[in-house]
């Protein structure tokens, strides 16, 4: 979120950054927006301080006893008391219009960013490795065909789309025994090298928010298709018979659309990433310098609708409607951001070096990065079995972007006002990727898949799982 004084002062640097995104200038319109604003809170306070100087000479016109001077000033502060609430009113309506307006406008790139309109202007940073097969012949020195993760899991007999659509629909699956196993040994394995190795806290946060839990890390409002909702049934129940109803009468449209806003001060969002409650730890906070860092990370499932995605990845685990991540978020100072970004990205890479798999680091083009992003790194493994990289971990620095939206804030040790503070989060990683990618990797030309050594504590000694 942006502060419209920094526009005012800034309009070319924010409508070039706003160009480098791909949008037209919005400096004018918005300034427009703040111009009516300020014009009503001069209006209102033109008002207020007009009924402070007749209520003195009211006074005065009393203690002179001229009593029709005094009537005619009554008068005026009377008209003026029955026009001040529609004058607060021209400027709530004012002020929610500009920040609707500012809620819906993605952060600027830092200057560093590629210039590109999608992911083909993304640029390599660093490669890790050299794939096990690149040519579908030969993989850990076995020659054969690398299959895929879900005809790897199908055929063990451990990985099941078809009841899991019976019992959610598409975009779910069922993983039993020991592939169930590797997935929750993934998860721990990630959660113990990032709370023991790289000094984050571990937090098991709530898996349903409130909606300005949402807005501050701006799921909201670009993105609530994209939510699923936890929402009372006595609601729902409305809902329907609001929904109904709305199609025979006007007033019954009222009562529906009055529904509306009650659901969305009811509902409880199921989070997409641990990132939205774990950045939201600091919400309308003030903390010291000295508490700077703070550094969290959490293990928990999380809930996409994938509005967007139709028809995108339909086979197999890489885009599920649940699935379960470790989440990195960061907390600095401005100063620090910057660093702490490409300590984030190191303790990501952390995890994909031990599980020895190859990968690549691309920094994200401006057409490509987040709502909320300035800059972001992807790490994207190699998928034998897709014969392609495939994204396992996004890590973005956001600025003071969800700071502003949330009012989280630090005092300098130097003194002087509080600053908002500078958020940043990444996937250390997404659990179920990392999972495609061991099977993948790891496979063996009879099916069976070979468990990465730093794993095989975790699966309490199995080092190979086969059909049962």
């Amino acid at each position: 979120m942006y502060d419209i004084k920094w526009i005012r002062e800034n309009a070319a640097a924010f409508d070039t950054g706003l160009k480098r995104r791909g949008l037209a200038p919005l400096s004018a319109s918005l300034l427009a927006l703040d111009d009516t604003r300020r014009a009503a809170i001069a209006k209102a306070q033109g008002a207020q301080e007009r009924r402070n100087a007749l209520s003195k000479e009211i006074g005065k016109a009393m203690g002179a006893k001229d009593a029709a001077l005094a009537e005619q000033l009554k008068a005026e502060v009377a008209s003026l008391k029955e026009l001040q609430p529609q004058l607060e009113a021209q400027e709530k309506v004012a002020k929610a219009e500009l920040d609707d307006t500012l809620a819906a406008i993605p952060n600027t790139p830092k200057d560093e960013v590629p210039e590109g309109a999608d992911e083909h202007g993304n640029v390599v940073k660093s490669v890790h490795g050299e794939a096990p097969e690149k040519t579908g012949g030969r993989l850990f020195g076995q020659n054969f065909a690398p299959k895929e993760h879900f005809e790897l899991g199908e055929a063990l007999g451990q990985m099941d789309f078809e009841t899991a659509a019976k019992l959610s629909g598409s975009r779910f699956v069922v993983l039993e025994r020991q592939i169930a196993r590797l997935s929750r040994a993934i998860g721990q394995f990630m959660l113990d090298t990032h709370t023991e190795e790289h000094g984050y806290t571990e937090v098991m946060p709530p898996l349903m928010v409130r909606d300005e839990v949402m807005f501050g890390t701006a799921q909201l409002p670009k993105f609530e298709d994209d939510q699923f909702w936890a929402v009372k049934g006595e609601l729902l129940d409305f809902a329907k018979a609001s929904t109904r109803l709305a199609h025979v009468h006007a007033d019954e449209l009222n009562s529906h659309e009055h529904f509306e806003t009650v659901i969305r001060q009811q509902r409880l969002g199921l989070i997409p990433t641990a990132e939205v409650p774990l950045t939201n730890l600091v919400r309308e906070s003030i903390l010291s310098e000295e508490e700077l860092p703070r550094r969290y990370t959490a293990l928990t499932p999380c809930f996409r609708a994938e509005a967007g995605s139709a028809g995108r990845d339909t086979r197999g685990m890489l885009r599920q409607h649940q699935f379960e991540k470790v989440e990195l978020v960061s907390i600095t100072a401005p100063e620090k951001s910057a660093e702490e970004h490409e300590r984030m990205l190191a303790c990501a890479e952390a995890v994909l070096r031990k599980l020895d798999l190859h990968y690549r680091v691309m920094t994200l083009c401006t057409g490509d990065m987040g709502f909320a992003s300035q800059k972001t790194y992807d790490i994207e493994v190699w998928l034998p079995g897709q014969k392609t990289y495939r994204e396992i971990s996004s890590c973005s620095v956001c600025g003071d972007f969800q700071a502003r939206r949330m009012d989280a804030r630090y005092r300098p040790k130097e003194g002087g006002a509080p600053r908002f503070v500078h958020t940043l989060n990444g996937s250390g990683t997404a659990v179920g990727r990392a999972l495609i990618a061991v099977m993948e990797n790891y496979q063996n030309a009879d099916g069976s898949i070979t468990v990465p050594d730093v794993l095989v504590p975790y699966m309490r000694g199995v080092t190979k799982i086969e059909k049962a």
